[in-house]
């Protein structure tokens, strides 16, 4: 009998090594992605959107292969930070290929779609004011704004179905500022403050 429990301690600790250089590790990385997410949370709070940036590369950086709701929820979020940090341009790629990626998965939750959409409107929107501000000709603007426009009316029937007046009520006024920026006279628009978020 002293010799099976002997055994068993002496198993013990070599089961427990096997388990941390193997499936540990995930979890190890997983709790690192997790901090930095956190970390990144909190510089949103205070406004601090270059380290939320930085902070959502490292969680996406860490974070385990195979976990692509995950990854692609730290991209949206890390997307909406470069918008407010004013690397909109950088932002408004990712977006749109994530909204793509996003679209072409069946798998993929709708409330993450639908936050993708809305960012992507909302780039939509900010890089259609700066294109018309450095005179782009509306044959380059005007696709922009029109899909930002056709988003915002999806969200708002959505928001309506949903039951959800205030939502709905909200995603239609940003569909009206589309229509009048795609509408506005540029010496108009000009004398107007750039929009932020």
């Amino acid at each position: 009998m002293r010799i099976v429990l002997v055994v068993g301690w002496l198993i013990v600790p070599v089961l427990a090594y096997a388990w941390h250089a193997g499936p540990g590790q995930q979890y190890k990385q997983l709790d690192a992605s997790n901090v930095h997410s956190l970390l990144a949370q909190k510089a949103l709070g205070e406004k601090d959107y270059s380290f939320a940036i930085e902070s959502f590369d490292n969680a996406l950086k860490n974070l385990p292969e195979g976990r692509k709701a995950e990854s692609r929820r730290l991209r949206l979020e890390k997307d909406k930070a470069m918008m407010m940090a004013k690397k909109l341009p950088e932002a408004h790629a990712d977006l749109s290929d994530l909204v793509t990626e996003l679209e072409a998965d069946n798998t993929t939750d709708a409330k993450l779609v639908n936050d993708a959409k809305a960012a992507l409107a909302n780039s939509q929107y900010y890089v259609t004011w700066l294109m018309r501000l450095r005179g782009y000709g509306q044959d380059v603007w005007e696709p922009e704004i029109e899909a930002s426009r056709q988003t915002y009316r999806w969200l708002a029937e959505q928001a309506q179905a949903a039951g959800n007046a205030d939502a709905a009520k909200n995603w239609q006024e940003d569909c009206e500022s589309a229509i009048r920026l795609a509408r506005m006279d540029l010496n108009e628009l000009q004398g107007l403050p750039l929009p932020s978020q």
